[in-house]
């Protein structure tokens, strides 16, 4: 049987348009845990190297547990590209349009985080929408420790007449 395969048939859901979604639809994100790897990493492509995030006996010194993650390290585990949301809208999706967060209990390595996007309001335009979403992080003890909003810019399916 021989198959024709087009990579552009290659997508993981049909494209949802601004009108597919509703408020209060929630994108929970993989959760994952804090590892010495990821620090390092963040270190790298930030180039924050207070010691604060990466050296354990300094931060003992100042009374945490282990070594603290950078509030942006902790705001990055709610890129919606890191769950099935920017998968969903495909080609509808035009743009990341804004990002606010609120840092507001520490997260140290070896912590688990549990990031969730939930649609909070749905702006709608002649032929796009923006798309309000709460970002929250909550640790394996439950504790919300970022909470924040994301705006995304997205295609409508069928976009509104011009009025004169």
């Amino acid at each position: 049987m021989t198959e024709t395969f087009n990579p552009k048939d290659h997508e993981l859901f049909e494209a949802h348009y601004f009108e597919d979604f509703s408020i209060g639809d929630s994108f929970p994100i993989p959760s994952r845990t804090l590892s010495d790897a990821n620090f390092q990493v963040f270190q790298a492509a930030s180039g924050d190297n207070h010691p604060i995030h990466y050296d354990r006996e300094y931060c003992k010194r100042r009374g945490h547990r282990d070594l603290l993650a950078h509030g942006f390290q902790v705001a990055i585990q709610t890129c919606p590209g890191a769950g099935q949301l920017p998968h969903m809208l495909g080609d509808a999706m035009i743009a990341f349009i804004e990002q606010s967060s609120r840092f507001l209990a520490p997260v140290y390595a070896g912590d688990t985080v549990y990031p969730r996007l939930t649609i909070t309001e749905l702006h709608a335009q002649r032929s796009t929408g923006v798309m309000v979403l709460s970002s929250t992080v909550h640790n394996q003890n439950g504790e919300l420790v970022l909470e924040g909003q994301q705006k995304l810019l997205v295609r409508k399916r069928h976009p509104s007449p011009k009025t004169p």
